[in-house]
C-alpha cells in the first residue's frame, strides 16, 4: 500500500478521499488554487500545495502543476476524484511517465470510454446494446443534421468529451436544431475543450441507471448493484438511490453482467460505472450510454447498501492489490437515497447562485459528505454543488423520511440553494411511488417551486428588523424605539420588503418585538408577533400563537431567514426596483458571478420587453438575460469576456414608461 497519496481535487470529494487516506494511515496531500486557500479539503490534508489561481485551467486542470506537487511532496499516487482531470488520458499518461500510480484506470480505457463515439463502438463489438444514433466523429453542423434526419426527432446533441451533463440538448424540432447545436458547441467547447458533437436517439419516458463496476489487475471484474438516477435537471443529477425501485433481482444480474462485459472491453481496472437508458415501460429493453471512468458523485449510496468503502477499493486496486471479495459475496443491504445541495435557484431554472455562507447547519443521524464551512464563499470559478446528504433505511420508504427529515434540520443562508426545492420534491407522490423517469423534475418543476411565501415570513422579518432597531437596556423609552406610543394611538413603521423571485409587499408594524402588530399587504389582517432573539444567529417567534424556531442573519440590506431547510431573502425594495415595476426601464443586472460570453445589442438600440440582451455563464451554465420593459438601450457596460459580479449593472433600458 502507498505511504503518500495525493488528492487532485477540491471540494467534498477532496474531503471524502483524505478521510479514507486517514483511515488507513496513509499521509495525504491537498491541492488547492488562491480561490481554496482557505478551503476545508487544504485543512483536513496533511500536507498542501499551492498550484495556481483560481481559473480551473490554470490550477486544477494543469497536469504540470499537479505532477510538480506530487513530485515534490514524495506522493507515490494521485486520487484525481471527479471532474477536473479525472477523466483525462493526458494526465494518467503522465501519472505513469513520472512513476506516480494513477488511482484509476489505464489510460487507453480512459481513450475508450471519454470519447463516447468510440465507447459505443468497443461496448457494441462487446455485445452490449447501444443507443440508435451518429456513429461518425468530427462531424460539422450539416452532417450533424443530417444524422438528426435518419435518427428522427426527438434526439439528444451530447458533447463526445466528458460527462455531468454538460452541453446536452434535447431537440424537438427541426426549426430549434441549428440554435441547439451552437449552443451546446460553445458550453462543450467551455467546459470540455472539444466542442465535437453526437446525436441520439430521445428515448421517451427513459429512467437512467448506472451499475457500479470494479475491477483489478488480475482479471476480476465484479459489479455492486445498480443506483438510480433518474431524477436530474439539466441532464444532472440531483437525486441517487440504490437499489433501484424498478429492476427485478433477474434484471440486475442482467444488466450487472452487460456493464461487466463493456469493462473488459476496455481492458477496465479500478472503480467505473457503466450507465443505461432504461425505458420506464419495458425494463428488459436497456441501452448502453456512456461508461464514466472514475468515481461517481453518487457512490455513496452503493457504500451504504454495500457496506464497502468504494475509496479503499480504488486504492487497494491501484496498488496491485486482488479485489477482497467475489461476485458471490456482494449483498445490497436496506435501501440508500442521497440528494446534492446545489447551489442554485430551481424557481428560475435552477440558475446558478453565489455568495458568501453566513450560517451552516448541517445534519446528524446521517451521512453529509460536505467541502464547505460557515464564512465560505461560493463562487463561479466551479461546479455548484456544495454537499451530499444521504439517507440509509430498511427500505426506500424509511430512507426517503429520514433523508427528508435530515433536510428539514439543515441550514445555508447566504446564497440560493436547493434545499427547500428537494424536501418538496421528496414529498411528491410519483417519487414516493417510484414513479421516476428523466423528464420527471422538468415537467413538474413548476409543482415544486410555486409554493406560495409562508404566512410567517414577512412578519417575522418585520418583528425581526425592529427588535434590531430597540435599544438595550433593561428600562426603554417608548418614544425612541420605532412604532412607539404617541398621543392617541401608537404610530407604524413600514417596510417595501421583497423577498426573491416575488413581488414587494408593504409591511407594517408597530410596538415591541416582544409584543408586535404587523399588517402584510394593504388591509391586511392584523397580526400579533412575539419575537424573542437567541444566541447568535436563533429567532424564536410567535405568529398567531404558532410559535417555531428560526435562524436569521443579515448581510448587508438582505436578511435571511431559515426554518425547516427552507431559506428566505428578505430585502427592501429600492427605488430602481419600483421604476422597473412601473414600466419606467432600469438596470440589468447579473444575477450571479460569472462571465458575459454573448452580448446581443448596442448602444441606443430599441428593445422590446423579453428581448435578449446578454448571455452570462457561470459554473458551465448559461443564463440569458432579457429586457424588463419596452425601451431603449442605454450605458452598456456588458463586454464578451468580461467578469462580472454578482448584481453588477451590465447596461440600463430606458423604459417607455408606459407599463407595457
Amino acid at each position: 500500500m502507498f505511504d503518500t497519496v495525493l488528492v487532485a481535487n477540491r471540494g467534498e470529494i477532496a474531503v471524502r478521499v483524505i478521510r479514507t487516506l486517514r483511515l488507513l494511515g496513509i499521509r495525504s496531500v491537498a491541492v488547492f488554487s488562491d480561490a481554496d486557500a482557505s478551503a476545508p479539503h487544504v485543512a483536513l490534508a496533511d500536507v498542501a500545495v499551492r498550484i495556481g489561481p483560481a481559473a480551473a485551467a490554470e490550477s486544477y486542470l494543469s497536469i504540470p502543476a499537479v505532477i510538480a506537487a506530487a513530485r515534490a511532496t514524495g506522493a507515490q499516487a494521485i486520487h484525481p476524484g471527479y471532474g477536473f482531470l479525472s477523466e483525462n488520458t493526458a494526465f494518467a499518461a503522465a501519472c505513469e511517465e513520472a512513476g506516480i500510480a494513477f488511482v484509476g484506470p489505464p489510460a487507453s480505457a480512459i481513450e475508450a470510454m471519454g470519447d463516447k463515439i468510440r465507447a459505443k463502438q468497443t461496448v457494441a463489438k462487446a455485445g452490449v446494446p447501444v443507443v440508435p444514433g451518429s456513429d461518425g466523429s468530427g462531424l460539422d453542423d450539416a452532417a450533424l443534421a443530417l444524422a438528426v434526419e435518419q435518427v428522427g426527432y426527438p434526439v439528444l446533441l451530447k458533447p463526445s468529451a466528458g460527462g455531468g451533463g454538460k452541453g446536452m440538448h434535447e431537440v424537438h424540432r427541426p426549426e430549434d436544431l441549428s440554435a441547439s447545436i451552437a449552443t451546446a458547441r460553445r458550453e462543450a467547447r467551455s467546459s470540455f475543450g472539444d466542442d465535437t458533437l453526437l446525436v441520439e436517439r430521445l428515448v421517451t419516458t427513459p429512467r437512467h441507471i448506472e451499475i457500479q463496476v470494479m475491477a483489478d489487475q488480475h482479471g476480476t471484474v465484479i459489479h455492486l448493484g445498480e443506483r438510480e438516477c433518474s431524477l436530474q435537471r439539466r441532464h444532472q443529477k440531483i437525486v441517487e438511490e440504490a437499489p433501484s425501485p424498478l429492476l427485478t433481482d433477474a434484471q440486475r444480474a442482467t444488466m450487472g453482467a452487460a456493464a461487466c462485459e463493456a469493462a473488459r472491453a476496455c481492458g477496465y481496472t479500478g472503480a467505473g460505472t457503466v450507465e443505461f437508458i432504461v425505458g420506464a415501460d419495458d425494463p428488459d429493453q436497456f441501452f448502453f450510454m456512456e461508461m464514466n471512468t472514475r468515481l461517481q458523485v453518487e457512490h455513496p449510496v452503493t457504500e451504504m447498501v454495500t457496506g464497502l468503502d468504494l475509496v479503499e477499493m480504488q486504492l487497494r486496486v491501484a496498488a496491485g492489490e486482488p479485489l477482497p471479495i467475489t461476485q458471490d459475496d456482494v449483498t445490497l443491504t436496506g435501501h440508500a437515497v442521497e440528494v446534492r445541495v446545489y447551489a442554485e435557484d430551481p424557481a428560475a431554472g435552477f440558475l446558478p447562485t453565489g455568495g458568501r455562507i453566513l450560517a451552516l447547519e448541517l445534519p446528524n443521524g446521517v451521512r453529509v459528505d460536505s467541502g464547505v464551512v460557515a464564512g465560505g464563499t461560493v463562487g463561479s470559478d466551479y461546479d455548484p454543488m456544495l454537499a451530499k446528504i444521504i439517507a440509509h433505511g430498511a427500505d426506500r420508504a424509511e430512507a426517503i423520511r429520514r433523508l427528508d427529515a435530515a433536510l428539514g434540520d439543515t441550514v445555508l443562508l447566504g446564497l440560493g440553494t436547493n434545499i427547500g426545492f428537494l424536501r418538496a420534491l421528496l414529498a411528491d407522490t410519483d417519487v414516493r411511488a417510484g414513479r421516476l423517469d428523466t423528464g420527471l423534475v422538468g415537467r413538474r418543476v413548476d409543482d415544486w417551486t410555486s409554493a406560495e411565501l409562508p404566512d410567517d415570513v414577512l412578519p417575522v422579518a418585520a418583528v425581526h428588523a425592529l427588535a434590531a432597531l430597540e435599544p438595550a437596556g433593561a428600562v426603554v423609552d417608548p418614544f425612541d424605539i420605532p412604532g412607539g406610543w404617541r398621543v392617541g394611538e401608537p404610530s407604524w413603521t413600514t417596510w417595501t420588503l421583497v423577498v426573491a423571485g416575488g413581488d414587494a409587499v408593504d409591511v407594517s408594524v408597530r410596538g415591541r418585538a416582544s409584543a408586535a402588530e404587523c399588517t402584510v399587504g394593504p388591509g391586511g389582517p392584523p397580526v400579533l408577533v412575539r419575537g424573542y432573539p437567541g444566541q447568535g444567529t436563533d429567532f424564536r417567534a410567535q405568529v398567531d400563537g404558532v410559535a417555531r424556531s428560526y435562524v436569521v442573519v443579515r448581510d448587508g440590506a438582505t436578511l435571511w431567514i431559515g426554518r425547516d431547510g427552507h431559506a428566505w431573502a428578505v430585502r427592501e425594495q429600492g427605488p430602481e426596483e419600483a421604476a422597473v415595476e412601473a414600466g419606467a426601464g432600469g438596470p440589468v443586472v447579473s444575477p450571479m458571478p460569472g462571465t458575459v460570453t454573448v452580448v446581443e445589442v448596442t448602444e441606443g438600440q430599441r428593445v422590446s420587453a423579453g428581448d435578449r440582451l446578454v448571455v452570462v455563464e457561470a459554473m458551465k451554465m448559461e443564463h440569458v438575460l432579457t429586457a424588463p420593459v419596452d425601451g431603449v438601450v442605454r450605458q452598456l457596460r456588458a463586454r464578451a469576456g468580461s467578469t462580472v459580479a454578482r448584481d453588477a449593472v451590465l447596461l440600463i433600458v430606458e423604459g417607455d414608461g408606459n407599463g407595457s
